[in-house]
């Protein structure tokens, strides 16, 4: 459900910043953020943070993470050496994807987690939500995959 609210806020800032991408780029549409840079650091933060909480901080997790960061690194840089974006707007964007994971790793390990494990009706509402949230996305992205086509 984070990874979708993730994607939904990178394509809302795109529309209000309405940066250009580069000039040698086929890609049409706005740049900022790169939105690829954004969920890849969402989900490796997530992942570091998940791994970290699973089993604490050791030579295990402190190679995970590194691995996993240097992976995320790598293939938000390809974005810029692809020349589809800036330096610019993948650092902002992986800077976003950042700051949300750990905003949304927070908030529902503090929040969500102890209401969902205390009450039936908080888990029904919490696995519906997350369900209609990832259908209505699922959707969005097919529409639009379609509207590309034509």
């Amino acid at each position: 459900m984070g990874s979708v609210v993730n994607s939904g806020l990178s394509i809302m800032l795109k529309r209000i910043l309405n940066q250009a991408r580069p000039v040698s780029t086929l890609r049409s549409g706005p740049g900022m953020p790169s939105s690829h840079s954004q969920s890849i650091f969402f989900i490796v933060i997530f992942a570091i943070l998940s791994v970290v909480q699973w089993l604490g901080i050791n030579e295990l997790t402190l190679f995970i993470s590194g691995l996993v960061l240097a992976v995320g690194s790598y293939l938000s840089w390809l974005r810029v050496s692809q020349q589809l974006h800036t330096v610019s707007q993948v650092v902002v964007g992986a800077v976003l994807g950042l700051v949300l994971s750990i905003t949304w790793f927070w908030s529902w390990d503090e929040f969500v987690h102890k209401a969902y494990i205390s009450s039936i009706w908080v888990r029904m509402f919490v696995i519906t939500g997350a369900a209609v949230f990832c259908l209505s996305f699922i959707l969005y992205v097919v529409r639009y995959w379609f509207d590309d086509r034509r």
